[in-house]
């Protein structure tokens, strides 16, 4: 069975598609991808319902990772809340907007992946604060609405290169 990996969709559509067409649809190859489905691209919407209706499908054959852009203080600030108005507008609390209810789905995709327990993977990057695996399962991703400016949660998602 192939499997297959990707990060940074940031919305082209078309480039998933084309991913899916070399490499196979679930079931026929595995795939993880590492994040940023969202934002930039045209078509965040149209990736995010994609992935998702194939992980609802197909849950062992595809896993999804969240990334910094499946925050809802990053992406709003990068368009994906404009994005989802164009799809259905505003709902009828401020609770029950696409943007809304995407991002409590995003809130609880995993930060981290273990590929047959030796390869590990994140969106962003390792973290100092990390010293033990148990740690990743201590994190109560209920809580994490919003990600945190430093620390552990921070680093797997953001750990941008700095000087």
């Amino acid at each position: 069975m192939r499997v297959c990996g990707a990060g940074d969709l940031h919305g082209q559509y078309f480039d998933l598609l084309r991913l899916f067409e070399y490499g196979g649809f679930p079931p026929e190859s595995n795939y993880l991808f590492l994040g940023d489905y969202v934002d930039r691209g045209d078509r965040s919407v149209e990736v995010a319902t994609l992935l998702l209706a194939l992980k609802a499908q197909h849950p062992y054959h595809i896993f999804l990772l969240r990334g910094n852009h499946e925050c809802p203080d990053t992406n709003d600030r990068y368009g994906f809340r404009d994005e989802c108005a164009q799809y259905g507008g505003e709902g009828n609390t401020p609770d029950d907007t696409l943007w809304t209810i995407f991002n409590k789905v995003f809130q609880w995709l995993p930060l981290c992946a273990s590929v047959n327990g030796r390869i590990f993977c994140v969106h962003g990057g390792l973290s100092p604060e990390l010293k033990t695996l148990g740690q990743l399962d201590a994190i109560d991703r209920s809580t994490l609405d919003k990600v945190p400016s430093e620390g552990l949660v921070c680093d797997l998602l953001w750990s941008d290169p700095e000087r």
